[in-house]
């Protein structure tokens, strides 16, 4: 029986989508000012690369420990400490003064990250209305870009104009976490305790057999969007001065905001689409904007470059709608967030590794050769991608919507107590 959606909870929805926006907005925050650290401390860019890579190994290696935690001991602590080791890398962040130090503030910042992404993301889907059941995928995949976005371009606003620019982000960043940390105890708690937290410790990817086929088939998906985004936020803001000669600081934060921001549009203009429809259309979309790109670095069109990065953008985000809505379709609600957790691992793999790649060949043949052969590769597996998306939603029927099946039985039930419709 499903339970009308109490003010409290809508609140507590709204809440925990915009905690999930300042958590990526804080990763998107230091990309415009990577220029800057290069350019004081004078490393290179197969240095900024491992910077970045430092941020997305620790991320992966807290999604793989503890992403599935909050399905044992609630979404609220799991939450709340990840807000307050957030706040911890925002002081580090502010205390940088040798890369050293800039990589020990992006492993904590990535740790609570990927702490904090699952348990956020799930609970959008526990408290999402009975009326609007898909709202959930869509503000889990709304979130990451709007974040990234507005972190990377209010950074670079600040880079340029206002005074402090590698500090004042941080401080505010700060007070954000440990604002959001207090108001966090006011969520009620949608995850039921159960035995085996610290089994959930051991790393490992928390996907059920029964859809592994379909999880699978989602890869090349993530591996195209997430590998283009992951070259705008960790190289772009160098394209554009190295390669496009264009010298303002705030137009780094514009390279990422173009790439990732327009991700949020794609996702509200595929959200009456099925997914298989998001995810070929996103795909599509995707290399449409990669070949705008490839030409924009071949000529050194700086209007064409910005415009390849908006469309790759839109195709980004019907692509992460379209795996969100999948991905909340195929796990149960003692699932959602290790599902999560496991989808975001296959994100930040294909956002790291190759831009990882990309960094060391960049300081052995050059920036721009790198980046055409990196968004060449790209276009081809976004057109291969786009041919796959109906295996990847309709390859085995998930559990619960066999007929006859009346859904996923949860621990209330499975105890015999009434039971309210967590998922909504």
């Amino acid at each position: 029986m499903a339970v009308t959606l109490r003010p409290g909870r809508a609140a507590s929805f709204w809440f925990l989508g915009a905690t999930l926006a300042a958590v990526i907005f804080a990763a998107g925050a230091p990309s415009p000012l990577y220029v800057v650290y290069q350019a004081q401390w004078g490393f290179s860019a197969g240095t900024l690369t491992v910077v970045f890579a430092v941020f997305v190994f620790a991320l992966l290696l807290a999604l793989l420990t503890v992403g599935r935690l909050s399905d044992h001991i609630g979404r609220r602590p799991v939450v709340t400490a990840a807000l307050l080791a957030e706040a911890l890398s925002m002081v580090l962040f502010i205390a940088a003064d040798k890369v050293g130090w800039l990589m020990a503030a992006r492993a904590v910042q990535g740790l609570a990250a990927g702490a904090a992404m699952g348990p956020l993301s799930a609970g959008l889907v526990d408290l999402q209305p009975p009326r609007n059941p898909h709202l959930g995928a869509l503000v889990a995949s709304m979130a990451p870009p709007v974040g990234m976005a507005t972190g990377a371009l209010g950074s670079g606003l600040l880079v340029e104009y206002a005074p402090a620019p590698t500090t004042l982000v941080f401080a505010v960043l700060t007070a954000v976490f440990l604002t959001t940390a207090v108001g966090m105890q006011a969520v009620p708690e949608t995850a039921v305790r159960r035995p085996g937290a610290a089994t959930s410790l051991r790393p490992r990817i928390a996907v059920p057999r029964r859809i592994r086929r379909q999880f699978l088939a989602l890869v090349p998906f993530s591996l195209a969007a997430w590998s283009l985004t992951g070259l705008f936020i960790a190289l772009g803001p160098s394209l554009a001065v190295d390669v496009l000669h264009l010298s303002s600081h705030l137009t780094g934060g514009l390279t990422v905001a173009a790439a990732v921001g327009t991700g949020a549009l794609g996702s509200v203009l595929a959200r009456g689409w099925p997914p298989a429809r998001s995810l070929t259309a996103g795909a599509l979309t995707l290399a449409t904007g990669t070949v705008l790109t490839l030409t924009a670095l071949a000529s050194t069109s700086a209007p064409l470059f910005f415009l390849g990065a908006a469309v790759s953008g839109l195709g980004y985000g019907a692509v992460f709608l379209g795996t969100s809505r999948t991905l909340a379709h195929l796990a149960r609600p003692g699932e959602r967030a290790g599902l999560f957790a496991a989808g975001y691992v296959i994100n930040y793999l294909a956002s790291g590794l190759p831009v990882i790649a990309a960094g060391l060949t960049a300081s052995h043949i050059g920036l721009t050769p790198t980046a055409l052969g990196y968004t060449a590769a790209l276009a081809a597996l976004a057109i291969g991608a786009a041919t796959s998306a109906r295996r990847a939603t309709t390859s085995g029927e998930p559990l619960a919507q066999r007929p006859g099946n009346p859904g996923p039985v949860t621990a209330d039930q499975g105890r015999g107590r009434p039971h309210a419709n967590r998922s909504g």
